[in-house]
């Protein structure tokens, strides 16, 4: 268990020999955290504090901003969405799970991905010793200098230029009562 202090956004897991997925703890705005799922050409961000998340296929040449209750035409992942629970996965066993009562999120991974992946939540090959292991193939005991090593671009990540998803009407009336600075619903 890792208490994060730093205001940087961290590589938790990474497929480094397939690419299957990517998951990352970005840091946002107003002291709040989304979670950064990319997997089969398609990235899904789920912001915990909100409730919300949004989903995003760039393996399409043009973007298709999806809610999330709807599945991607030729998409490869799944994602359902309940009242306090969210949960992606793809078929080739790589699961994240959020709990917004509890405010915890779960990644789980099936043996196809023992042993290929590397980041703040460990090398996942059942070896204690090697855990701790930092981007350029070290190891560490230090727990400041292993979080540090995983930082996305030194906590200033460069944004993708895409096209935000069309905001529609109920959206902007939600954004209006719960996001804005002088709402009393915020």
């Amino acid at each position: 268990m890792y208490d994060l202090a730093s205001k940087c956004s961290v590589l938790l897991a990474k497929d480094f020999v397939h690419s299957a997925f990517t998951i990352i703890l970005n840091e946002e705005t107003r002291n709040s955290r989304s979670l950064y799922v990319e997997m089969n050409q398609t990235v899904i961000t789920i912001y915990p504090r909100l409730k919300i998340s949004k989903m995003y296929n760039f393996s399409f040449t043009e973007e298709n901003c999806q809610i999330l209750d709807q599945s991607l035409e030729n998409s490869t992942m799944n994602s359902r969405q309940g009242t306090n629970k969210i949960e992606v996965s793809d078929q080739k066993g790589v699961s994240v799970s959020c709990d917004f009562q509890y405010d915890v999120c779960t990644v789980t991974l099936a043996g196809w991905h023992h042993g290929v992946s590397a980041g703040l939540f460990g090398t996942n090959d059942n070896e204690a010793g090697n855990e701790w292991m930092v981007p350029n193939g070290s190891f560490t005991d230090n727990v400041k200098e292993f979080t540090q090593s995983w930082q996305v671009n030194k906590c200033s990540l460069v944004q993708k230029k895409e096209k935000p998803c069309p905001i529609t009407a109920k959206q902007n009336i939600c954004k209006v009562f719960f996001e804005e600075p002088h709402s009393l619903l915020r």
